[in-house]
């Protein structure tokens, strides 16, 4: 309803100058302040949503990439990050690193503009690349909790905060925190889950192959390991002493950087971050 209501911009499509004057009318209450409204012929139209998305993509996959390159270095990526998103000609926007980018557009519109690009000729390597660092993103969490577990996952119990692609939605498609669950049931472990929103579509999901908790720390009765897959506002500022009083073991793998390191490691957790 945001985005409707007050959008960024407005991109439009038309084959006939005679809609641009309707469209115009239509919009014009969401459009008082200032003209954000763009027209271009369909063709250009439907590419620029997907170059954006595109874009929004590699900031990301570039991102993880960095923080990545950082643990290997013994960097900070939030340091990395601050500086590079100081630049003027950079930004801020879309610079954290995470588990990989899902939900219903970037990975759809992604595979779209490379499939566009191989039917016309026009190979498209940099976005293609783009996709591969971020298939490979996914699996970054289960390889820090494999590590921690000196690779012995069959058996382990591991709780699982945040089920949906992002914050502030149920939306599961192409989550990494789905990657995650998947990938940890099919070697053996035992997996507790909570999200704020996305439980209803987890259950269609996952059925009887998970422990839907209550709430967050139900979901920590017993565990061995807490993984952190989505930011969301309740995940923030937990009772970390009530964490470790609820877990069996102390192996915290904090898939979103929300945490603080120096403050994890002193409460007695086996802390991991990404790019930390």
């Amino acid at each position: 309803m945001g985005d409707f209501m007050k959008p960024d911009r407005v991109i439009v499509g038309l084959d006939s100058p005679l809609g641009r004057p309707v469209v115009e009318r239509l919009y014009a209450p969401f459009l008082r302040t200032s003209n954000r409204m763009i027209f271009m012929d369909n063709v250009s139209a439907e590419l620029t949503k997907y170059a954006a998305n595109a874009m929004l993509a590699t900031r990301i996959s570039f991102m993880n990439e960095i923080a990545n390159l950082c643990e290997t270095l013994g960097a900070d990526v939030d340091q990395v990050r601050r500086g590079l998103g100081s630049d003027s000609r950079i930004g801020s926007a879309f610079l954290f690193p995470g588990p990989g980018y899902g939900g219903s557009c970037f990975p759809k519109d992604m595979r779209a503009l490379i499939r566009t690009g191989d039917e016309h000729g026009s190979k498209l390597n940099l976005v293609k690349a783009v996709d591969k660092v971020n298939t490979r993103q996914r699996r970054r969490m289960y390889k820090k909790l494999k590590k921690a577990f000196d690779g012995q996952v069959e058996g382990k119990q591991v709780a699982v905060w945040g089920l949906a692609f992002k914050a502030e939605t149920d939306d599961i498609r192409e989550s990494a925190a789905i990657d995650l669950v998947d990938t940890l049931l099919e070697k053996g472990a035992s997996v507790a889950v909570f999200d704020p929103q996305a439980m209803e579509p987890a259950r269609n999901r996952f059925g009887d192959r998970v422990r839907y908790a209550t709430d967050p720390y139900d979901a920590l009765t017993g565990a061995d390991a807490l993984a952190v897959a989505t930011e969301w506002l309740l995940f923030r500022n937990p009772d970390f002493d009530r964490i470790r009083a609820s877990m069996s073991g102390d192996v915290l793998v904090d898939g979103r950087n929300l945490y603080d390191p120096d403050q994890m490691r002193g409460l007695g957790f086996r802390y991991q971050g990404i790019g930390r």
